[in-house]
């Protein structure tokens, strides 16, 4: 199959088709590799994007390259456009199954002024008021990067802000604290809106206690956005190559040689993109660097004008909770609703109707008038979260021509446009050009008790602990 699609591409143009089938339960922490040629995840971006635009097809010799990227999701493919429109560098991008196969087409889609899973006030907390400051700037000068890209992509854009829902009444001082730093410290414009409020002039969430608005964040479409960069990318001489797994990776004389199934690749530098899908064996630089958890996502078939109407939606803004296992959610360009939350902690597990129920009575409990409702999506990812909650963008050994960018936390959608950017200079050389902050001058950590007390993440304890770590976080959300 992939012959027949790699010669269709020399001829004019389709996507490499998958030549294996989705698989339900893949988990980087205990398979070698993503796989190869599997097809997409059943998601509704997927599902409603249209037909994924043309690629390179698999690699099929031995080639040389300047820069070879890891990972064609977001951050890959922005990195390699990055590399093309400001460095006049062509990357050549490897991709295990199909294109932004992962993270990418199965998150939430939204686009909110932030990176990793960290508020303002804990930047302060860790890095102290300067630093905190310049994280702020770059978050924001991220979101500037994201809108100037997706200005010509036709990918739903959904402006408005971001609303963050208290879902009770204990949250609400929290949210009130965060929002006067917010505006004091930042100069970022965050309101505070009474529970009258937020049903009466936003939506009508049954468990809206109050809510903190931000005045920046979008909604997107994930699909048609991946498939607008890959597009972009090519149009700029990157070259795609999907059903090329990094197999094995040796670095001699300062060459890296990239053993793909059809051939091996030999770069001079390599960047690594691949978030939550990053597999244990990749890189020694990347072994156990990353805690992958599951999320759930589900849509619904088109609400009616009047099912509108009873759940009071009156925007279509990006909006998330203040559950540490949080919900986000949003009514969608074509009148679905669509919301996600925490799922299973393994792959095996994941496929267990279990989650997708467990998903389905949360939005329930917001929203009674759609009890009984059609679900016509329903799917999981996995979310690349660091040991400490932040990011990283940055070559971890000075000696060497790697580099990556992951770590986002679940805020991935705005700030992987900025880190494809980013990574795209330190690669070109331009590492000195990036601002002094820790995301780019430190290393993706290994798992540290005091970090993770800090951050009240337990994280580090990785699945041992991860069944007491849920408990534990349902006793905080509701009932402590």
């Amino acid at each position: 199959m992939e012959a027949v699609a790699t010669r269709n591409i020399l001829n004019g143009g389709n996507a490499t088709a998958p030549s294996r089938p989705y698989d339900p339960a893949y988990d980087p922490l205990h398979t070698p590799t993503p796989g190869q040629g599997r097809e997409y995840a059943p998601t509704y971006w997927i599902g409603t994007a249209g037909e994924p635009p043309a690629d390179d097809g698999p690699i099929t010799h031995d080639i040389d390259v300047d820069v070879a990227i890891i990972g064609s999701g977001f951050t890959g493919l922005t990195s390699a456009i990055f590399l093309a429109q400001e460095h006049g560098i062509k990357a050549v991008v490897l991709e295990a199954n199909r294109v932004s196969w992962g993270c990418s087409t199965r998150n939430g889609g939204q686009a909110q002024c932030a990176s990793g899973r960290l508020k303002r006030s804990q930047w302060i907390q860790r890095y102290g008021l300067d630093t905190a400051l310049r994280l702020h700037e770059e978050v924001c000068a991220g979101m500037q990067t994201f809108k100037d890209l997706i200005r010509d992509i036709d990918c739903d854009p959904q402006p408005g802000g971001h609303l963050y829902i208290a879902h009770r009444d204990k949250a609400m001082p929290a949210l009130e604290k965060e929002a006067k730093i917010l505006r004091e410290v930042f100069r970022y414009d965050a309101r505070i809106f009474d529970a009258d409020t937020v049903r009466r002039e936003y939506v009508d969430d049954k468990e809206a206690a109050g809510a903190m608005h931000e005045p920046e964040g979008i909604g997107i479409h994930a699909g048609k956005l991946a498939f607008g960069y890959l597009r972009r990318a090519r149009e700029l001489g990157v070259k795609v190559h999907p059903s090329s797994p990094v197999t094995g990776w040796e670095t001699r004389n300062g060459v890296h040689y990239l053993r793909t199934p059809g051939g091996i690749v030999r770069a001079r530098a390599v960047g690594v993109a691949t978030g939550g899908y990053t597999s244990q064996s990749l890189h020694p630089q990347l072994k156990n660097r990353l805690f992958p958890i599951l999320s759930n996502s589900i849509v619904t078939r088109v609400l009616t004008p009047d099912e509108i109407d009873a759940c009071n939606f009156r925007t279509t803004q990006v909006i998330t909770d203040t559950r540490i296992l949080r919900h986000y959610y949003r009514l969608m360009p074509d009148g679905r609703l669509q919301i996600g939350s925490r799922s299973a902690i393994t792959g095996s597990d994941a496929p267990q109707d279990q989650y997708r129920q467990k998903l389905v009575n949360d939005m329930y409990r917001k929203f009674p008038a759609l009890r009984g409702i059609q679900i016509d999506y329903s799917w999981w990812g996995w979310v690349d979260v660091s040991h400490d909650m932040m990011p990283r963008i940055t070559q971890p050994d000075p000696a060497q021509s790697i580099y990556y960018a992951m770590g986002y936390g679940g805020n991935g959608v705005m700030y992987s446009a900025q880190a494809g950017k980013r990574l795209a200079a330190l690669i070109a050389g331009k590492g000195a050009s990036l601002p002094a902050l820790p995301i780019f001058s430190s290393a993706l950590p290994f798992p540290n008790v005091r970090e993770m007390v800090e951050s009240q993440a337990f994280a580090p304890f990785r699945r041992l602990g991860q069944r007491f770590l849920y408990h534990w976080y349902h006793l905080k959300d509701e009932v402590i």
